[in-house]
């Protein structure tokens, strides 16, 4: 599905991140776990299209998507749900959803929209009970789950997570990733970036440590939470 070789990056020639490389199988739930400013949010950036790359390649299903601009990845079914949800405040939960499926609705609508919102009311119910409201007015679990339903509405075949737990409330944290779940035990694949490993990690069937813009280990989940160098400084064990 996605396979990232030596990818190099930054801002402003400063570079973040340094030669990464990782893989993402089709089906597959992946996470990638690290200190704030490791580079996780960078890596994703790029991977949406955000960032250019200063080398290094992103291929998707075999397919080489440097060079690709943001708007056009959404063609290779590449969604990402960002780092502080990033909804549309003035908007209605209604709006900010067709807003996820700008390029299905634009020139000409497709009749699968409407089905696919009833698909994201029913994944996330409170949604569909506020589907009027501003999104500005929502709680922050709801507008994280306005952020995912937006992405899902794009039809991905690979879901970029940031920091989905980001300041909510440990139930919502709970809720939302049994969603994540879910979508993964549903065919989705999954790329997800957080700082809360414990969550991440058993919620994954394979993890990346990034530190400083590099890859220090990588393994299946289960042996990474087991990993004494990664719970000492991950986990807090």
């Amino acid at each position: 599905m996605l396979e990232v070789a030596a990818l190099t990056a930054g801002y402003g020639g400063n570079p973040v991140l340094h030669r990464i490389s990782l893989r993402v199988e089709a089906g597959q739930s992946v996470c990638l776990i690290g200190a704030n400013g490791a580079g996780k949010t960078t890596l994703l950036r790029c991977l949406a299209g955000l960032i250019r790359p200063s080398s290094g390649s992103i291929r998707i299903e075999g397919k080489d998507i440097t060079a690709v601009a943001a708007s056009e990845r959404l063609g290779f079914g590449v969604a990402l749900v960002p780092e502080g949800r990033r909804v549309f405040a003035p908007m209605s939960v209604r709006e900010n959803l067709e807003m996820g499926a700008f390029r299905r609705l634009w020139p000409r609508r497709d009749r699968a929209v409407a089905a696919d919102m009833d698909m994201v009311f029913a994944l996330f119910p409170r949604l569909a009970e506020r589907h009027r409201h501003a999104a500005g007015l929502l709680s922050g679990g709801e507008q994280q789950m306005l952020a995912i339903g937006r992405a899902l509405m794009s039809r991905p075949r690979l879901l970029l997570l940031d920091e989905p737990s980001m300041g909510l409330a440990p139930r919502v944290v709970q809720d939302i990733f049994a969603t994540i779940r879910r979508l993964n035990n549903e065919g989705m694949s999954i790329l997800l970036a957080e700082q809360n490993a414990n969550m991440a990690l058993r919620s994954a069937g394979w993890g990346y440590v990034l530190a400083e813009g590099e890859i220090v280990r990588d393994a299946e989940s289960g042996s990474l939470a087991r990993d004494q160098v990664v719970r000492a400084s991950y986990l807090g064990l």
